[in-house]
């Protein structure tokens, strides 16, 4: 594959959900783009084809795990060799598991914070020193409001989020005079299939009802009561990796429907 001029994102954790969506959105302004995630691999090429077809200069897929680091690093490099280097790079991987803090499985604790927070600290080991050489860069990390209050049952995944936050205005402090801007996005929730593989195990913990989990647990706290849309949260990536965002770094942007406001 020759190399392209044209902007090159790499958005881990993309094969679905808000990763695909904030994909989708680099793909319509005509980036290389690099998805990474889990999925059937005849699945996953029909979402490498589309985002071509979307307007991508060019579309390619890594398979790395985001529990390895060997696998993160040989990530990054491929898109190096591929495209010539990393303009963009959003850390979006994510997973969820519900329960009691003394019911709560250490591997499953171990798990979580590989993917949500250590990958995101490898991706941007890796990433930082082509930036700079390249004088420019957005590092993107998607959060969530859970990055700035808590919920009970969910003490890996809060913890992750809020070190997410903390890596985020560090890195920012670190590369503010280099070109580089790292921010967060802080989204409430958005119906994705990580969010509804929690509903049936809410409901479950709490003995309630599918449908109660979703208006009295998820929607409860946030003001508009609707799910936000994965679309919105890729407009927000947009932006940050925009000339417009250049002076912003080291915050996030909350998309929670008023959720952190109260």
């Amino acid at each position: 594959m020759p190399v392209s001029k044209a902007r090159t994102v790499v958005v881990t954790g993309s094969t679905s959900g808000i990763g695909l969506g904030i994909a989708r959105g680099f793909a319509a302004e005509g980036a290389n783009i690099v998805i990474n995630g889990f999925g059937k691999a005849e699945e996953i090429e029909v979402i490498r084809r589309k985002l071509e077809d979307e307007g991508a200069a060019a579309a390619l897929y890594h398979a790395a795990d985001m529990t390895k680091p060997d696998e993160i690093a040989d990530l990054i490099a491929t898109a190096r060799e591929k495209f010539g280097g990393v303009d963009v790079l959003v850390n979006n991987a994510g997973i969820q598991h519900v329960a009691r803090i003394e019911d709560f499985p250490p591997e499953k604790w171990d798990q979580l914070i590989a993917i949500l927070l250590s990958s995101a600290f490898h991706t941007m080991r890796h990433a930082i020193p082509l930036m700079k050489e390249n004088g420019k860069g957005r590092i993107i990390n998607v959060a969530s409001a859970h990055g700035l209050v808590a919920s009970p049952f969910k003490s890996a995944y809060v913890a992750a989020k809020h070190g997410i936050l903390g890596l985020t205005k560090t890195a920012a402090l670190e590369l503010a005079q280099s070109g580089i801007t790292v921010n967060a996005i802080c989204p409430g929730f958005v119906l994705t299939p990580l969010v509804e593989k929690q509903i049936p195990d809410q409901a479950r913990e709490k003995g309630i009802s599918e449908a109660q989990v979703k208006d009295e647990v998820m929607l409860r706290l946030q003001a508009t009561k609707e799910f936000v849309g994965i679309e919105e949260v890729a407009a927000a990536a947009l932006y940050l990796a925009s000339d417009a965002a250049r002076s912003v770094t080291g915050t996030h942007i909350s998309v929670d429907g008023g959720w952190t406001a109260q």
